[in-house]
């Protein structure tokens, strides 16, 4: 499966690796790319392992907001 995420606080490097090693630690995770000057989280991932809800509150929880 494959999910979006908006995220409206990326500012620099130092975030998108923050987000991107939190995200990869989960397992079932495919692939992340972020896209810092859009603001974009793109993950694919096996749902058998982890969903959409799960990622949103890993990102929510390390100080990000998704729109």
């Amino acid at each position: 499966m494959k999910s979006i995420f908006k995220i409206s606080s990326i500012k620099n490097n130092k975030d998108v690796m923050k987000i991107k090693n939190a995200i990869t630690n989960y397992e079932g995770i495919v692939a992340c790319q972020i896209n810092k000057e859009n603001g974009v989280v793109e993950v694919v991932y096996d749902n058998y392992f982890i969903n959409e809800e799960a990622m949103s509150e890993c990102i929510e929880n390390l100080g990000y907001t998704i729109i």
